[in-house]
């Protein structure tokens, strides 16, 4: 059975893996979740798996050398999907030095502690080892308005915030330890992901949340930026498909083909929600354009970014198989259907879930 170290795996997009992981492999593989359950972690995304035989979760900070050194020396660990990482540009603007803490330093823990425990006496690796990095189209900074322009695995790295930064700074870490050590690691950049379980401090939940709460929706700027989203579930696949069939050493673009303006995403949620929410519910007259408010532009805001994900088809036959039209309606369908989870989440009472449920473990 091979065993997953899965760091990250309480956030969106690494709960979201976990469960493709598990519906794709079943009892095939053992998953040991390891989150610090930061504002961002929500043991609620996973409470159907965590009585599973073969998942384990850890409540650990990948900063804590002797924590992450303790895991690889319980377990034989097979694969690492890196997820941990601070991920909120506008926090990263106030709090800079917590997202170099996490994203470079947790990241250098990971690879000594994957180093030491994979190597050989003559350097070389344990066979079928391999440590999958998740990173961000962000490092790349920012497209021109030309359509015809995209972010290539051969882009200069401009990162313009202090959270692409960080990432990129991640970045060169794994790649330093493959060119070093030869180091069996891959690097995958993926565009924006939207999906269910996403923290309403992203664009898609925040806007869905502050419709159905008849709240302003914040555009920043004009509205015009734009962004590639990536249905989560496709991202998982793609991350999947990396970790086994890409390269050492490489970085594979991971993209929606699904460019859209801030404000074009707003006017979909608004539309999406008037055909879903039914004449009945009193929410569906406070769901209208009037609720648009222009904001004083984000700092450093990246204008337009859009993913080439040409290299990873071509090496492992992944594309993104969902239409935004599609994750857009499946996205929504699902927070309306799981409201009392966005409501423990901007409570802040799914951080009692973890206590609630592993106090006596």
């Amino acid at each position: 059975m091979r065993t997953y170290l899965v760091t990250g795996g309480a956030g969106f997009i690494g709960s979201n893996y976990i469960h493709y992981m598990f519906d794709k492999y079943g009892d095939d593989i053992r998953i040991i979740n390891v989150d610090k359950l930061t504002y961002a972690g929500n043991l609620e995304n996973l409470k159907d798996i965590e009585d599973k035989p073969n998942y384990t979760f850890v409540k650990a900070d990948i900063c804590d050398k002797d924590a992450i050194a303790k895991i690889f020396a319980e377990n034989d660990i097979d694969r690492v999907v890196h997820f941990a990482a601070e991920s909120h540009v506008d926090r990263s603007i106030k709090e800079p030095e917590v997202f170099v803490q996490t994203n470079v330093l947790g990241t250098a823990v990971m690879l000594n502690s994957a180093k030491a425990a994979w190597e050989n006496e003559d350097g070389s690796f344990k066979e079928d080892k391999r440590f999958l990095h998740v990173s961000t189209d962000e490092v790349y900074g920012s497209l021109p308005d030309d359509p015809n322009a995209y972010f290539y695995e051969t882009t200069p790295i401009d990162p313009h915030s202090p959270y692409s930064a960080s990432k990129a700074s991640s970045d060169f870490l794994v790649k330093a330890y493959v060119d070093t050590y030869r180091f069996p690691a891959i690097i995958t950049n993926c565009s924006n992901n939207y999906g269910p379980y996403q923290f309403p401090e992203k664009l898609i939940p925040l806007i869905i949340n502050n419709c159905l709460a008849g709240k302003n929706l914040p555009v920043y700027g004009d509205g015009k930026n734009v962004r590639d989203w990536l249905y989560v579930m496709d991202h998982a696949k793609g991350i999947d498909m990396a970790t086994e069939q890409g390269r050492f050493g490489e970085r594979y673009n991971i993209g929606g083909h699904n460019e859209k303006q801030n404000i074009e995403i707003i006017n979909i949620i608004i539309e999406t929600l008037q055909e879903l929410l039914p004449d009945s519910d009193p929410r569906k007259a406070n769901v209208t354009k009037d609720l648009i408010t222009y904001v004083t532009d984000r700092k450093g805001h990246d204008r337009r970014y859009a993913i080439a994900p040409d290299k990873i088809k071509a090496e492992t036959g992944w594309y993104p198989e969902t239409m935004f039209k599609d994750g857009i309606k499946l996205t929504i369908q699902w927070y309306l259907e799981n409201e009392d989870w966005m409501k423990n989440v901007t409570s802040g009472n799914y951080q009692k879930y973890y206590d609630d449920m592993y106090s006596n473990r």
